[in-house]
């Protein structure tokens, strides 16, 4: 049995879902913040690593070289990673003007899909700073395109197709990550890929925590916000 206790965090449309890993079945946990998430996924013991699917560091300009390489290593998926727009852009109170800052900064806009996500962005940069444990950025299709590879073979179909589930399903299964069929209310409240999403980001924390994790890029990037930015895989 695993001696290490983690947690992949996915955002969903309710909110946040989680999968830890205690060396039995996997648990599934949901809440609306993130901070409440990682609260009752350590209400029995404290979490070694929580691997999260959501930027960590935010550039003051340019791209983060961490979705560079994460692009990379992602290969067919690769338009799965989105670029992380500038912190000044993420501020925007709307689109258009996250875009315009963006332009005006970096030269170049935003992607609609990318600013949509800026109030789980900042949700979570305000968090991490007080979590307590140690939390990392992952990015599940760039753990999925691992896995495959360790498999010998690519991942090919999207994650919302029946063929993409099953593939992610069985290459967590492969890793000793055999989600059970019910999860209980958290399974209620989370797509299916996001479900999936968090089993992988899963995987990350405990590669992490087992010290068998590497960093893209490594060593990490630092902004002015002070955190170190890479996605683990």
């Amino acid at each position: 049995m695993d001696r290490f206790r983690v947690m992949g965090v996915d955002a969903c449309r309710t909110g946040w879902i989680g999968v830890v890993l205690t060396g039995g079945a996997p648990i599934a946990c949901h809440a609306t913040e993130i901070g409440d998430l990682a609260a009752t996924a350590a209400r029995d013991a404290p979490l070694d690593v929580i691997a999260v699917d959501i930027p960590i560091g935010l550039a003051d300009t340019g791209r983060r070289r961490a979705d560079e390489l994460a692009r990379e290593a992602a290969g067919p998926r690769w338009a799965s990673v989105f670029m992380t727009p500038v912190r000044t852009a993420l501020r925007a109170a709307d689109y258009a003007t996250a875009a315009r800052e963006s332009r005006r900064i970096c030269g170049t806009g935003i992607s609609a899909q990318s600013y949509a996500l800026r109030s789980k962005i900042l949700q979570v940069d305000r968090w991490i700073r007080r979590a307590g444990t140690r939390v990392v950025e992952a990015h599940p299709e760039v753990c999925f395109a691992e896995m495959a590879a360790l498999s010998g073979g690519p991942l090919t179909a999207g994650k919302k197709s029946w063929a993409g589930m099953r593939q992610r399903a069985a290459l967590l299964a492969r890793q000793g990550i055999d989600l059970p069929a019910d999860l209980g209310e958290p399974g209620a409240l989370a797509g299916a890929d996001d479900v999936l999403d968090a089993a992988a980001a899963a995987w990350t924390a405990r590669r992490v925590a087992r010290g068998e994790a590497r960093s893209l890029p490594d060593p990490p990037q630092v902004f002015s916000d002070g955190l170190p930015c890479a996605i683990w895989v």
